[in-house]
């Protein structure tokens, strides 16, 4: 076990920790004991070794939630996307799937990350875009944590986890974004 909580202490940041922390989610990845360290470490390290900022890991995940419905992962990063900087019209744009008011390359993730989960590739003419803001390690990174993302929305829905009580009060998927806070704008 002192495996896994070194493993979990190394999360960037503070919003997956404590009251945010995904036990449930986690628990039932557990159920598999043998797969769920390698698992952990693979998570974990791709977060922190991966070329792309928090913040744009955060960007996609939050796209990830939407795509796939999945309230759990929404919420989980609604918390951490606002402490690296995602603010509530950012994250109503996500919803959208409208990326205008995004730098270029947070929105060629955001591209790049819708056509990977609408295609299942990335089509030559979107690469030969892409590829202009975006190093063929960003790609491979964004695949990872797509790819990682989509095991944890589809994990979510299919077992229906509950999200942590602590977490209830953030907006879901669908819910209004805007929570009275200083997140609102830019």
């Amino acid at each position: 076990m002192t495996y896994v909580k070194d493993i979990l202490a190394r999360i960037p940041g503070d919003g997956l920790k404590g009251e945010g922390f995904p036990r449930n989610v986690l628990g039932i990845i557990m159920q598999n004991s043998d797969t769920f360290g390698p698992f952990l470490n693979y998570w974990v390290t791709c977060k922190l070794e991966m070329g792309l900022t928090v913040r744009e890991q955060e960007i996609v995940i939050l796209r990830m939630g939407v795509v796939y419905n999945s309230d759990y992962v929404w919420k989980h990063h609604v918390k951490v996307g606002r402490e690296f900087g995602i603010v509530d019209q950012e994250m109503i744009s996500i919803r959208k799937g409208d990326y205008e008011a995004f730098v270029d390359r947070e929105k060629s993730l955001l591209c790049l990350c819708d056509e990977i989960v609408n295609h299942r590739t990335v089509r030559l003419e979107l690469w030969n875009t892409h590829s202009k803001i975006l190093s063929p390690k960003d790609i491979v990174d964004l695949i990872h944590l797509t790819s990682q993302y989509m095991l944890f929305a589809v994990m979510n829905n299919a077992f229906q986890v509950q999200v942590e009580p602590a977490l209830d009060a953030l907006p879901g998927v669908h819910d209004s974004i805007s929570d009275g806070s200083p997140h609102e704008s830019r």
